[in-house]
């Protein structure tokens, strides 16, 4: 008998790539879709040869389990309705619009027991890997400052100007939050969390209800400074990832929109000191998010956990901590000074 997964939501575009993943794996079934908007779930039921179904109740009854890509501001009532079912959840990111919905999610999972993972596919790219080990290793010596530049272009096409990305009401913040929360994670992954933030955003360039452009700084216990650029008119560009250590330096391209045009190779360069100087290597690695099969990956990890019964590969704390991050960002932007981060 297939895993038989619904759709809950298809508002975030994720959905269509989860959907062709679930479709494409062995012994998995798409129990349906399900959207509070009929003419937008009809439309991505008929692109994708799935049924679309406006009772959430009979969809849930007839499902294993749920992915939700719904506008952010509905995934808590989305993670409720399939917790009273018992049902596992793939929930897209960021976790929710604000850190009560955050927190509302997290008193959900823990009152019904239901299993849960945070879609965070960062964590599944093989090059991210690499870097893991390379810090592991202790390959750059004490790492010192970090730099993570995440966005795109899509704040220029008129439609993304109308969609609910730009709407905070739906979706919690610009793109400090739908940008910087990867970057966020991937911190955090990397690195814990941080004790404090300080960020400032604009929204002049679009003059939408949300920020185009941010900037956040992260600051460690150990000393360590991170920094986060995210926006969403980035006409293009290169390194995304900058690892700086007393011993090396780490760089990384390729791995988000604005760069994925820019390198057909050498998309993770290191540099170690050596006595007289140093010297640069590259990887052959072309990350996921190159080949253009990203998002994919963590519909297939969630899938794998399923069948084989072990822990989710990212958790909700996962997704609690990177949104505490961006919140306290958030509360910065507000105050004017560098803000605690409260997880």
């Amino acid at each position: 008998m297939s895993l038989r997964i619904a759709i809950l939501g298809v508002a975030h575009y994720h959905a269509n790539f989860w959907t062709k993943a679930f479709l494409a794996s062995e012994g998995v079934a798409v129990a349906g879709a399900y959207d509070a908007e009929p003419g937008r779930l009809e439309a991505f039921a008929n692109q994708h040869g799935i049924a679309a179904i406006t009772d959430l109740a009979a969809l849930l009854s007839g499902s294993d389990a749920v992915a939700i890509c719904s506008e952010t501001v509905n995934h808590p009532e989305l993670v409720r309705a399939a917790a009273e079912k018992g049902l596992p959840v793939l929930c897209e990111k960021p976790l929710g619009a604000t850190m009560a919905q955050c927190d509302a999610i997290a008193a959900v999972v823990a009152e019904t027991g239901i299993r849960f993972m945070q879609s965070f596919p960062k964590r599944f790219d093989p090059v991210n890997h690499e870097i893991a080990d390379l810090l592991r290793e202790g390959s750059v010596g004490r790492v010192t400052l970090v730099r993570v530049r995440h966005g795109h272009s899509h704040g220029f096409d008129p439609n993304f100007q109308k969609a609910w990305f730009v709407d905070p009401a739906q979706s919690g913040g610009g793109t400090l939050l739908d940008e910087g929360v990867h970057a966020a994670d991937f911190l955090h992954w990397l690195f814990g969390m941080p004790v404090s933030a300080f960020a400032t955003t604009s929204s002049d360039t679009f003059g939408l209800p949300v920020e185009d452009t941010a900037a956040a700084v992260f600051r460690y216990e150990n000393g360590m400074i991170a920094e986060v650029t995210t926006s969403w008119a980035f006409a293009a560009a290169d390194t995304s990832i900058e690892i700086y250590g007393t011993e090396g330096t780490i760089l990384l391209g390729g791995v988000d929109i604005a760069s994925r045009p820019t390198r057909e190779s050498e998309f993770l360069r290191v540099f170690r000191r050596e006595e007289g100087g140093g010297s640069w290597a590259s990887s052959p690695t072309v990350p996921h998010f190159k080949t253009g099969v990203f998002h994919e990956h963590v519909a297939w990890a969630f899938v794998k956990a399923l069948k084989e019964g072990g822990p989710m590969p990212v958790t909700l704390d996962d997704g609690r901590q990177a949104f505490a991050m961006i919140d306290a960002a958030y509360r910065s932007v507000r105050s004017g000074r560098a803000e605690s981060i409260m997880v």
